[in-house]
């Protein structure tokens, strides 16, 4: 689990312009703040706008157009459960299910405590599905019951 500082206007303002240069430096600025802070805050917008000569909306756009990146300080732990068709026909969705019913889990929810569960679709490791990603790490063939002490082991670390 990566521990991230607090969002910092300096720091923020010396990566925009460090990548300024590059072509198409749009992305490169989200990502590298994210990786930097892990989330982007909105205070980015105005830097990246001025620094590219865009307007506000199309960063905003960047933005909100890709789901990783996000806008709010994240959780110390993202599960990214697989619920592409391999691991639905693997029993992913019973997994969401027994989340839900048995552990007060929901997917694509706001996260409670210092976990969250994700969707995406496709981890690339059909054969050994249901599969998440956690921490980084890809895990296969995972059910509810590891999922929620995963959750559980997140909140208590952090």
């Amino acid at each position: 689990m990566a521990g991230y500082p607090a969002w910092d206007q300096d720091s923020a303002r010396m990566i925009v312009a460090g990548l300024a240069h590059l072509e198409g430096a749009t992305l490169p600025m989200l990502h590298a703040l994210q990786d930097e802070f892990g989330y982007v805050d909105p205070q980015a917008v105005p830097l990246i706008a001025e620094a590219l000569n865009l307007s506000r909306a199309e960063v905003h756009g960047a933005i909100s157009f890709y789901h990783d990146f996000k806008t709010t300080p994240q959780p110390a732990r993202v599960i990214k459960l697989c619920r592409a068709e391999a691991c639905q026909a693997l029993g992913c969705e019973s997994v969401v299910d027994e989340l839900a019913r048995n552990h007060g889990i929901a997917v694509d929810g706001h996260h409670a405590g210092d976990a969250i569960v994700e969707t995406v679709y496709c981890l690339g490791n059909c054969a050994l599905g249901p599969s998440a990603l956690i921490d980084g790490e890809l895990i296969g063939r995972v059910d509810a019951a590891r999922i929620a002490g995963l959750c559980q082991h997140g909140r208590a670390h952090s």
